[in-house]
Formats: C-alpha cells, sequence, structure tokens
C-alpha cells in the first residue's frame, strides 16, 4: 500500500491539489476524496476529524507511521499529522481501501 500511497500522495503534490494539517484537513473535507492520519493526531482531533468526514462521506487512512514518517512520504521537511487529498482516481482509491481492508485481517 506504501508505494501506491506514496505515488498518489506525490501526484496530489505536484498537482497542488493537497492540504497538510489537522486544521486544513477538517475545513476542506468536504472537497477531499480521502484524508490520511498518522498515529500522531490525538484522540480529540482524530474524532473531530473522523466525525466530519464521516458526514462528509470520505473515506480516512490510518497511515501507519508517526508525523515524521507521513513529513518524509510527502517529501517535506516538516512533520504532518494529517493530509487531505483532493483528486484521486476512483481506481486509486479503491485499491487503497481494499488493501487497507486487507491489512486489518
Amino acid at each position: 500500500m506504501v508505494k501506491l500511497l506514496e505515488k498518489v500522495i506525490k501526484d496530489a503534490i505536484e498537482d497542488d491539489k493537497c492540504s497538510f494539517g489537522t486544521k486544513e484537513a477538517i475545513s476542506t473535507i468536504k472537497n477531499s476524496k480521502l484524508v490520511v492520519l498518522s498515529h500522531s493526531v490525538s484522540e480529540e482531533i482524530l474524532e473531530k476529524i473522523q466525525e466530519a468526514a464521516k458526514n462528509a462521506k470520505v473515506p480516512t487512512l490510518n497511515y501507519n507511521g508517526s508525523s515524521v514518517e507521513l513529513g518524509r512520504l510527502c517529501g517535506a521537511q516538516f512533520r504532518i499529522s494529517a493530509l487531505s487529498l483532493k483528486t484521486l482516481s476512483d481506481t486509486n482509491l479503491k485499491a487503497i481501501t481494499k488493501e487497507l481492508e486487507i491489512e486489518k485481517k
């Protein structure tokens, strides 16, 4: 999953179709296709984001790493706790969610 997720994130960054940070993720959730959350997000903010995502019918993905690792994945020099992707093909979205379901088993 990491390779596909990495490609999707890099494409979104190149096209300027993503937002970094928990506040940005919450404010742009209605225009998002997927929200990626690191393990570093606090419980309170995690609940806010998941509630907003549920209301907007946007899937959330719990990234299996810290905010430092998610920042590196995005090619950033800083920590990224949450990331919302504004563009994502349905095919990639299905593949990512399918792989996530397999990993949970």
